[in-house]
Order: C-alpha cells, then sequence, then structure tokens
C-alpha cells in the first residue's frame, strides 16, 4: 500500500550484488504471502527486470530470484502463465544445468509450481527442455536436489499420458526405482508419488514401472514408520491394480494382498484409503482375486473401516469395496455375510447423517444390492427384515424366495426365528416384484401356517 514494490524495482539493477539479491528476498516473500501480492508483483513489472541478467549473475541471486518466480507461481494458473510469457522458463533451464546444486533445486521446485496447474503449463515446462535435466538431478547425491526432481517429475507426470510419457521416454523410471529403497523418508514419498503418476493413466505404463522390479521392494513401503510414505506406496499399487487382472494377479503373486491388508489395519484415516481402493480393484477384476482378498483376511479389515472411520468418504470407498468382493457368486456373498457387514452397510443407510455420496454407495445401488443379490446365507439376512427399508427389503426377500422352496430346514427355521411373520407385515403394491416374491415364500407353507 505503501508503494514499496515500485521503489523495490529499480534496485534489482543496482550494481551492488548483494542489493540486487536482498531486494529479491524482499519481493518474493512479498509475492508468497497472498495471490494479491503476486499480482501486485507481476503487474509492477518486476518479472522482466529478474530475468534481465540472471546467467550472468551468482548462486545467491540465482537462488532468490527462483524463490521469487515459485512464490508467484504457486497461486494461481494465470500466475504460472505469466512467468511463462516472461521467458522465466528458458532462464530456468539455465540454471537447471548449474554447477551449484542449491540453483538446480531452486529451478527444479519453480518448474514443479509451474507445472502442477495443468496439462498447459507443463507441457510448456517439458518444451522448455526440462525433462532429461530432472533425470540427471535424480541422480546427483544431494538429497535435497533428488527430493525436489522427483517432486517435479510427479507434477509433470500427472496430467496426462502423453506428459508421462515424456517424462519415461527421458529414462526416469528406471532411477526412480532404485530410489524406493533409500532411508531418507521424504525422498521415498516423492519417488512413490512420481511412479503412481506414471502408472495411473495407461496398461502400458503401468506395465512399464512394474517391469522396472518395484516389486516385491514397494511392499516394504507398507510397513514405514512415515504415513506418508505408506500412503504413497499404496497409492501406487492401486494404480497399478485398477488397470487389468493380469496385473492385479502379479500383485497377489508378490504377496501385495496381505500387506495392504496390514497396512490398512495399522493405520487409520486418509492414509487407509488407497489401500481400501487397491483391494476393491482387486476384487472387481474377478472371481478368484475376489477370493485372494477373502483368504487374506479382507474383509474384516474393511468392517473394521465402516465402524471405526469418520469421514464419509473413507465409509463410502470401503462400503464400494465389500460390494466388490461379494458380488461375483453365493460363495463370495457368504463371506461378507459370515463377517456380520451387511448390518453395519445397512445402518449407515438408514443413517440421516451420511452423506449423499457414502448413501449411494452404500445403498441398494452399490455394495448392499451387489452383495444381497448373491447372499443365500439366510442367517445373515434374516435380522436386516425387520430394520430395512423398502428399497433393500425387495432385495432380501427375493433372496429368501430363492432359497426357502428348495430347503426344509430354512423353512423351518423362517417360521420359529419370526420371519415369515415379518413376510405377512410388508405392505407390497399387487402385481409388484416384491409381491411375487412374498407369494413365493408363502406358497412354501400350508396356509394355515400363513394364517
Amino acid at each position: 500500500n505503501s508503494g514499496v514494490v515500485c521503489l523495490l524495482r529499480p534496485l534489482l539493477l543496482d550494481v551492488v550484488p548483494s542489493i540486487r539479491q536482498t531486494t529479491a528476498l524482499a519481493l518474493g516473500r512479498l509475492a508468497d504471502y497472498d495471490v494479491g501480492l503476486a499480482e501486485a508483483v507481476v503487474k509492477a513489472g518486476i518479472l522482466p527486470q529478474l530475468m534481465c541478467s540472471l546467467p550472468e549473475e551468482n548462486r545467491y541471486y540465482k537462488k532468490t530470484a527462483a524463490f521469487v518466480l515459485r512464490a508467484i507461481a504457486k497461486h494461481s494458473p494465470q500466475l504460472a502463465q505469466a512467468i511463462v510469457q516472461c521467458g522465466a522458463l528458458e532462464m530456468l533451464v539455465i540454471c537447471l544445468e548449474d554447477f551449484d546444486p542449491g540453483v538446480k533445486e531452486g529451478a527444479s521446485w519453480t518448474f514443479g509450481y509451474i507445472a502442477r496447474h495443468n496439462s498447459e503449463l507443463s507441457q510448456a515446462v517439458v518444451d522448455a527442455g526440462t525433462v532429461p535435466l530432472l533425470v540427471l538431478c535424480i541422480q546427483e547425491p544431494e538429497i535435497a536436489l533428488k527430493r525436489i526432481a522427483a517432486s517435479t517429475l510427479s507434477d509433470i507426470s500427472k496430467h496426462s499420458a502423453e506428459l508421462a510419457q515424456t517424462v519415461v521416454d527421458a529414462g526416469a523410471i528406471a532411477h526412480l526405482a532404485q530410489m524406493i529403497p533409500n532411508p531418507d523418508a521424504k525422498l521415498k514419498r516423492q519417488v512413490l508419488s512420481a511412479l503412481s503418476q506414471i502408472a495411473k493413466h495407461s496398461v502400458d505404463l503401468a506395465e512399464l514401472v512394474v517391469e522396472a522390479e518395484i516389486f516385491p521392494v514397494v511392499l516394504t513401503c507398507l510397513k514405514d514408520s512415515d504415513e506418508y510414505v505408506k500412503k504413497n506406496g499404496a497409492t501406487l499399487i492401486r494404480e497399478i491394480a485398477k488397470h487389468t487382472p493380469e496385473l492385479s494377479q502379479f500383485i497377489v503373486n508378490s504377496g501385495g494382498v496381505a500387506a495392504v491388508v496390514d497396512c490398512i489395519g495399522s493405520c487409520r484415516g486418509t492414509v487407509r484409503l488407497p489401500g481400501i481402493m487397491t483391494l476393491g480393484y482387486m476384487a472387481a477384476h474377478s472371481e478368484d482375486l475376489s477370493m485372494a482378498v477373502i483368504v487374506s483376511k479382507g474383509i474384516p479389515s474393511l468392517c473394521a473401516c465402516l465402524i471405526e472411520e469418520h469421514e464419509d468418504h473413507i465409509k463410502a470407498a470401503a462400503a464400494w469395496a465389500l460390494g466388490q468382493i461379494g458380488r461375483h457368486t453365493t460363495e463370495h456373498a457368504r463371506h461378507v455375510a459370515v463377517a456380520n457387514v451387511l448390518p453395519t452397510l445397512l445402518d449407515i443407510f438408514v443413517d440421516t447423517h451420511s452423506s449423499e455420496d457414502l448413501k449411494s454407495k452404500a445403498s441398494r445401488f452399490k455394495a448392499l444390492k451387489n452383495i444381497l443379490q448373491k447372499c443365500t446365507y439366510l442367517p445373515a439376512l434374516e435380522p436386516l427384515l425387520h430394520e430395512a427399508p423398502p428399497s433393500i427389503l425387495k432385495h432380501i426377500i427375493g433372496q429368501f424366495s430363492k432359497v426357502l422352496p428348495h430347503d426344509s430346514k430354512a423353512r423351518r427355521l423362517f417360521v420359529t426365528t419370526g420371519g415369515l411373520k415379518k413376510v405377512q407385515e410388508i405392505e407390497a403394491e399387487p402385481g409388484s416384484l416384491l409381491q411375487e416374491y412374498i407369494n413365493t415364500i408363502n406358497n412354501c407353507y400350508p396356509e394355515e401356517i400363513v394364517r
């Protein structure tokens, strides 16, 4: 408000190097504060001044100039675009080739802040020739430089398969994969994130990541003491598992399911989410993969998530995953039903505090319907008769109408437990599917018992 930005601008061209550097630092801190100040710095015409003699400057000034640029770029795509338009990328590439690791780190960090906004800005970063230089940076001995370069490769890769392919073509996967066992947790986070962003786009890219022999070493990340390493490791496995049954089977063969189940059991909150999704994707592919999740005790872990978690989106993911496990055959549905999952899903559906997203996933359209349509384990279904809303009730009654005509023991139990009595209390529209189910059940018994 006092017009300081305009007063600082000519000092960027001062003959004393330390004044130039301190001026840039002041501008960077102003721009870092909020989007309004960043816009004010850009409008004051600071960027051309900052760039004009950058290649000849000392390493301290270069680092500070990179700080100013990322302080501006981080706020919005429009501000990042302003940096691209002033020709900063070409100058930053020169910094990325500098002998000083700190200068490389600053440039790499700025490229990441520009690339993360959208695919157009990411493409501009790629077009500037950064990717091969970033791949060289992850091979440098300095841990901080490795971290930032891996993070920037992740930011570039995330937008599209084409951008990810550019990173792959520069030979990044092999070098990233070699760093998974590195003891530095922050580096591991970025490495796992970069590989996830590459693998997520297509089967071909996921297969290239797998071919870099990341298994079984990536499974050790699921036991890491750092929560973000765990989360990013599980995310990488999820991005591979989702594509094809073959890739999921490869993960199973590597001992991946048990490792994911253990990971879900050992953490809380959003760290669980990618693991939950991984089990759901695997189970969705085929009966055998779903059974692999069951054998590895995936159902109790997912049920625990339904009960323990407070965030609706995590409960929704667990409900979806259980639905994928139970939807294949009566045997799969029985395993889910025996674990006493159905009452929990029903409670979520009828709970007035549940979000609409959670209701839709745990409702008749998703998990409950998937399981109920295959479930013939009547002891698990019967308690639901007394609590289920009409939308769910028809699926439960439908399963009873399939089983009771062929099972005399089940027919006797259905009477003694009060199930048949409850069926008589249901008001169904004449000619409806529910009425047909009720008639089928009633026809299993003599008329006086029904009365």
